[in-house]
């Protein structure tokens, strides 16, 4: 018993970890415009629409916070490996990694503004300049988080898997749940708010990203300030779901039918969620309907 409320335990706050992690993640995403929306920023000066988006995405969300996890549980384990506090070792790790996503976002940004010279897209050095260090700080918030909660899937749950690879593995559904959850706000609901709800992206409209805030051209802290308050807890909070559910099914039923209670329990739970997801897609479509054109009022 006291082995079952010490894994709820651990359960628990790992999954506090997940939650201040996906939202982190999602922020620092949607400021340095990493995640599906990002082809229209690319595609913008094609269409010779100029901007001050920080378009610094080396990769989809999923790859790079793997690596970043990865780098940031690799160099705490090597650390503890020589004797290191845990606590200081997972810092030092988070540090290093944060400092591979800032070399990562300055030649990220730089490069793909270089090749759209032609199409006088011109480089702002005051993007980097403010948002780098933005998209670091949030960066340093989601490897530490992840880091850290690997950290006690191997120490308190005695993960099979060793710091690394459990930094490499969450790091990856870090960045899946922050570009499955977080993206639709950015692009939909920010990028493209220009468009009638529901209308979608007509083809003449490609690249035509909102570009003009309230006062002056937009920046990607506008982007940040607008997605901290929607897409950044929704993706943590279905980070911290994943993160918990997981722990929870396999702290209570592992031990069941030797190890088949938390595979059937993991299953149910698929179940569970595809019933609620597509209840909720049916009970929308008929709330609402599909999208029409408004009629002109006589």
């Amino acid at each position: 018993m006291e082995e079952i409320v010490l894994g709820i335990g651990i359960t628990a706050l790992a999954g506090a970890f997940a939650t201040v992690a996906g939202a982190a993640e999602d922020t620092e995403s949607d400021i340095g415009s990493q995640g599906d929306p990002n082809s229209q920023v690319q595609l913008a000066p094609q269409m010779g629409y100029i901007h001050r988006i920080f378009n610094k995405a080396i990769s989809g969300e999923p790859p790079a916070y793997g690596a970043w996890c990865a780098i940031g549980a690799g160099v705490a384990w090597a650390l503890m490996q020589i004797n290191y506090n845990p606590a200081l070792a997972i810092i030092l790790g988070s540090v290093i990694a944060v400092f591979v996503q800032g070399i990562y976002c300055t030649s990220g940004y730089l490069g793909r503004i270089a090749s759209l010279a032609k199409f006088q897209q011109p480089v702002y050095i005051d993007i980097i300049k403010s948002l780098l260090s933005v998209t670091m700080a949030h960066a340093f918030v989601a490897i530490f988080c992840t880091v850290a909660m690997c950290y006690l899937m191997a120490s308190a749950l005695h993960h099979p898997f060793a710091l690394p690879l459990l930094g490499l593995v969450w790091g990856i559904a870090l960045g899946a749940a922050g570009s499955a959850t977080g993206n639709p706000f950015y692009g939909k609901e920010r990028q493209y708010q220009n468009q009638k709800y529901g209308a979608g992206v007509p083809i003449s409209a490609s690249g035509n990203i909102v570009r003009y805030a309230e006062a002056g051209q937009r920046s990607s802290l506008d982007n940040g300030w607008f997605t901290t308050k929607f897409a950044g807890p929704a993706s943590g909070i279905c980070f911290g779901l994943i993160v918990f559910l997981e722990l929870w099914r396999t702290v209570l039923f592992e031990k069941m039918m030797n190890g088949w209670g938390a595979i059937i329990m993991g299953v149910v739970l698929i179940l569970v969620f595809t019933f609620i997801d597509r209840w909720v897609e049916v009970w929308g479509r008929k709330t609402y309907g599909p999208y029409t054109t408004e009629e002109a009022s006589s």
